[in-house]
């Protein structure tokens, strides 16, 4: 589709994309991805592992109390120890570290190699430069599809001063002020 038919089915309502998610899961992966999320890694430790893993399924829940959810794919490399973990951490990532969100989104043994990273509640790491950081303890889990949801109780958190690293599209982004703000 041309740039001009694409802003022609725009004005005129007509969707690019439309269907049943079954009968076209990429398509409906594209209509998710039209919502932005910020970008994280989750992060946990049992069992003597430390797992890490880039997911934009992370979403606040309540102020009152603090609560946090994500999910994880069932037949993830890491899911038994997040499974299995009492506590994790949400890394919400900088604007700069888009190669880290690459890394924890690969499969793989020992992503904490060579990185900076302490360990926080639970034996969760919390990884360095990130926006802000979320200490959870595992409140709930609930049987979502081919995920998990894990409902966290905020336990301890830190913000800092930096630009957060955004996701839509299919691809990485930054916020940015609107132009007649």
């Amino acid at each position: 589709m041309s740039v001009m038919q694409h802003a022609a089915s725009e004005a005129s309502g007509v969707a690019v994309e439309a269907g049943h998610p079954a009968a076209d899961p990429a398509a409906f992966r594209r209509s998710l991805g039209q919502f932005a999320t910020g970008v994280t890694i989750i992060t946990a430790a049992a069992n003597g592992k430390h797992v890490g893993m880039t997911a934009n399924s992370f979403s606040s829940v309540s102020l009152d109390p603090p609560l946090v959810l994500w999910s994880a794919k069932r037949t993830s490399q890491s899911f038994p120890v997040f499974e299995a973990a009492t506590h994790f951490a949400v890394n919400v990532l900088a604007s700069d570290q888009m190669a880290l969100s690459r890394h924890f989104a690969r499969s793989g043994d020992d992503k904490f190699k060579d990185l900076p990273w302490r360990s926080g509640i639970g034996g969760a790491p919390i990884l360095e430069g990130v926006v802000c950081v979320l200490e959870c303890r595992k409140a709930e889990t609930y049987p979502g599809g081919d995920h998990l949801i894990m409902l966290g109780a905020v336990e301890r958190f830190a913000r800092y001063d930096r630009g957060a690293l955004l996701f839509a599209q299919g691809r990485y982004c930054v916020a940015a002020d609107f132009p007649s703000m």
